[in-house]
């Protein structure tokens, strides 16, 4: 079998290439400051060290042959210090300033255009321009020019003036001291000498540059991890302080249904039937107590959560574990009433499948059968209510379903509180529910989640994103 042949990318032409190490498309634009004191400072300090090394190389002699008078000399030295000023301000501009300042002093003055400071500054200035220049395609044309014209001004001397002349003398031209004679030495030298000096300015200009461009990218990534992990420490709260008031909602509108429906039969039977009254005010009592005990445990909750490490669903000192399947039983039976009869089942496809479901999940379906026969208490007139818990953990789910026979209870209106938390629990698990009239009577409340096993340090939410799906009948 002839192996794969990889089709190779044709290459990118070399202009592309340099314009792309030049950032010609890059979005990123380096802010440009205004002229600060630092600015005016440095350009001043060239100056002013530029007019003194100039005036110590008259005294030394050589500058007796050039003609400009000596306050020509200190104008064309500071007007080059000055152009420093904005640099980084109109750092294009300046470039080309310069340039031409090079030129005509040069042509006038080459003495002084050749002085060590006369040449920082033209270093500087065209550095600058390409590492602070903000429309690299128009740096590149500009800078390119300059370059241009750089070399053919050096060419121009060399074939019309006397440059090389100034590497040799007259009466030993012709001689030969090493592998190249001495003209052709002078112009290689006058050549690399300038290929290292505008390159390296433009090469240390544009790695400023990218360097400025790098530490922008990890500013604005530094920005946005900050601004979203806010983000998130936001919603962790927001989603914390949805859940305790959950467990609030279900905490309160189910004992209080269950003190209201014991008051009102200990009422009844309270003349006929001592014995019927005092279970029904034991129940007032026994639910009272766990209200009061289920309100501590959140008010703990609200506590801790500031504190780091702290969990929410663990059992602090002094608060009971929150209940889960273990606890149905006793949720079933103190919402049965001789005029009401709820009934449990719960399925397993293998023997133990409750001890291994997860914990919140475990609490998730206790709170929904909680709010499901909270609902018929308060709004309905059922008088069979059905149960039913199924735990599959071979084909992957747990389901619980609540239905009932009655209908709508006159006058009777909730807030949409509890179903609304049904949904954004089973959503915590991206579980699926369902809620409404059922067609042959009765109501239905059922939510189905992924199985999860029972597991140390399992969340709430695998991710925190509620993305159930919820199904109206």
């Amino acid at each position: 079998m002839p192996s794969p042949v990889r089709s190779a990318q044709p290459a990118r032409p070399v202009l592309a290439r340099v314009a792309g190490w030049f950032g010609a498309d890059e979005t990123w634009q380096r802010p440009r400051p205004p002229v600060g004191r630092a600015d005016v400072a440095w350009a001043v300090a060239i100056g002013v060290f530029g007019l003194v090394a100039l005036e110590l190389v008259r005294s030394v002699g050589v500058l007796r042959e050039t003609g400009a008078p000596w306050w020509v000399q200190w104008l064309a030295v500071a007007t080059g210090a000055g152009l420093l000023v904005g640099r980084r301000r109109w750092p294009v501009t300046v470039a080309a300033l310069a340039a031409v300042h090079m030129i005509v002093v040069g042509v006038t003055m080459p003495m002084v255009m050749g002085q060590f400071t006369m040449q920082v500054i033209y270093f500087v200035a065209l550095m600058s321009g390409v590492a602070w220049a903000r429309d690299r395609r128009w740096m590149l044309v500009v800078v390119g020019v300059i370059v241009v014209v750089m070399f053919m001004w050096i060419a121009l001397q060399f074939a019309l003036g006397n440059a090389a002349q100034d590497y040799v003398d007259e009466a030993t031209a012709g001689e030969r001291y090493g592998v190249l004679g001495q003209i052709p030495a002078a112009v290689l030298l006058t050549l690399v000498i300038n290929v290292v000096y505008f390159g390296g300015a433009v090469v240390i200009g544009q790695l400023q540059w990218r360097s400025a461009r790098d530490r922008a990218v990890l500013e604005r990534q530094a920005a946005t991890i900050t601004a979203q992990t806010e983000a998130l420490r936001q919603r962790a709260v927001t989603e914390e302080r949805l859940r305790i008031a959950r467990e609030l909602h279900d905490v309160v509108a189910h004992h209080v249904s269950v003190i209201g429906i014991q008051a009102a039969a200990a009422r009844r039977v309270m003349d006929r039937d001592p014995e019927a009254t005092r279970t029904a005010l034991a129940g007032i009592e026994g639910s009272s107590r766990e209200a009061v005990t289920s309100m501590r445990g959140l008010l703990g909750t609200l506590r801790e959560v500031e504190r780091p490490g702290a969990a929410s669903d663990d059992a602090g000192p002094g608060r009971a574990p929150q209940p889960g399947l273990a606890q149905l039983p006793d949720l079933v039976a103190a919402c049965s009433t001789p005029g009401r009869r709820v009934a449990l089942d719960v399925v397993e496809a293998r023997p133990g499948a409750a001890s291994r479901l997860g914990t919140p999940l475990a609490h998730s379906i206790h709170r929904t059968v909680q709010e499901a026969l909270t609902n018929v208490e308060k709004h309905s007139t059922a008088t069979r209510v059905s149960v039913v818990v199924r735990l599959d953990d071979v084909a992957g789910f747990a389901e619980v379903e609540v239905v009932d026979d009655g209908r709508p209870r006159a006058g009777t209106s909730g807030s949409g509180l509890g179903q609304l938390g049904i949904r954004e629990r089973t959503a915590s698990h991206r579980g699926t529910v369902e809620i409404g009239p059922r067609p042959t009577g009765g109501y239905r409340v059922r939510a189905r989640y992924p199985w999860r096993e029972a597991a140390p340090g399992v969340p709430d939410s695998p991710d925190g994103l509620p993305d159930a799906e919820v199904v109206e009948q």
